[in-house]
């Protein structure tokens, strides 16, 4: 009886992704951490309402995107691994797309009725970034992914969420939010891009438009150190500005995870197979949370 329905949930937490789920998480904890360095106080129940908000709609995006993905031939096309390729539920009758769908659309409404609430309270800013944050779930993978906007999707998301939860606690915002936001976008952003590569030819075959398409596999593999240059940069000088503390220089801890991405994705050529890519992505995920985890930890002392 309960291992038929342990297996079931275990089907759907793996059909949220719930390891990419704390890109969010982290997100909402970092736009808290300036609250509460600005201020000196957090509103609990406020900043956990928050985290539920904001799991609901990025669970929501991943089920629709697995859904459309399935659809349009692209999961079937693949070649999976665990961090790219989809799921594979769907494509292996785990669960029925009806149901995938339907689950995602749910926890959109759901995702929607927090961000409401907060509407109420806090007014009209959080009204416009979550109009932009449902449009952008519903229509990112019939849309938004088709004209190369993808990365640039996830990037903004990152930073409204910091600047969203930001607000929730303080009915404000400031440049030194605005900068953190974009530094925590830039990571979310980097592990979208490489997890790109290994889908490569079954995007482009089906239509679908990633700045990895765009570029070409060999170009998006040089352009990738530069990404994580640039979030050493922003680093850097968001303690010499003053939009970060000297501890959030603790960040460079992640250079070894970095470096580690960097060197091998210099040694990946177009006919290998993508499974050689499977250390880049583990190491460019580790090395944006570590960042994103000791960045928050750093705004919080």
């Amino acid at each position: 009886m309960f291992r038929p329905t342990f297996k079931v949930i275990g089907t759907w937490l793996h059909a949220i992704r719930i390891r990419f789920l704390l890109a969010s998480v982290i997100a909402v904890i970092n736009g808290i951490a300036l609250a509460f360095w600005k201020n000196k106080e957090i509103n609990l129940p406020d900043a956990i309402l928050t985290i539920i908000g904001i799991i609901c709609l990025h669970a929501s995006i991943d089920l629709l995107n697995d859904y459309w993905d399935y659809k349009r031939g692209i999961d079937t096309s693949t070649q999976r691994t665990m961090f790219s390729g989809g799921t594979g539920v769907l494509p292996d009758n785990l669960l029925n797309p009806r149901s995938v769908y339907s689950a995602g659309l749910v926890l959109l409404i759901l995702g929607t009725l927090v961000g409401m609430y907060f509407v109420v309270i806090r007014g009209i800013t959080i009204a416009f970034l979550l109009g932009f944050a449902v449009l952008a779930v519903y229509f990112y993978s019939t849309s938004i992914v088709n004209f190369g906007l993808g990365e640039a999707f996830v990037a903004i998301k990152g930073a409204l969420i910091v600047v969203g939860s930001y607000y929730v606690q303080t009915s404000s915002t400031e440049p030194s939010v605005v900068y953190v936001g974009f530094i925590i976008g830039v990571l979310s952003a980097s592990v979208l891009f490489v997890n790109s590569l290994p889908d490569y030819k079954a995007d482009r075959s089906k239509g679908r438009r990633t700045l990895v398409v765009l570029l070409g596999r060999q170009r998006a593999a040089k352009i990738f150190p530069w990404i994580i240059l640039c979030t050493y940069i922003l680093i850097i000088s968001g303690v010499i500005l003053g939009f970060l503390k000297i501890y959030s220089l603790a960040t460079l801890i992640s250079v070894a995870f970095a470096v580690r991405a960097i060197k091998r994705i210099a040694k990946f050529n177009e006919g290998e197979d993508v499974d050689k890519l499977v250390p880049v992505m583990a190491a460019t995920l580790t090395y944006s949370r570590v960042i994103g985890l000791i960045l928050a930890a750093s705004l919080f002392i």
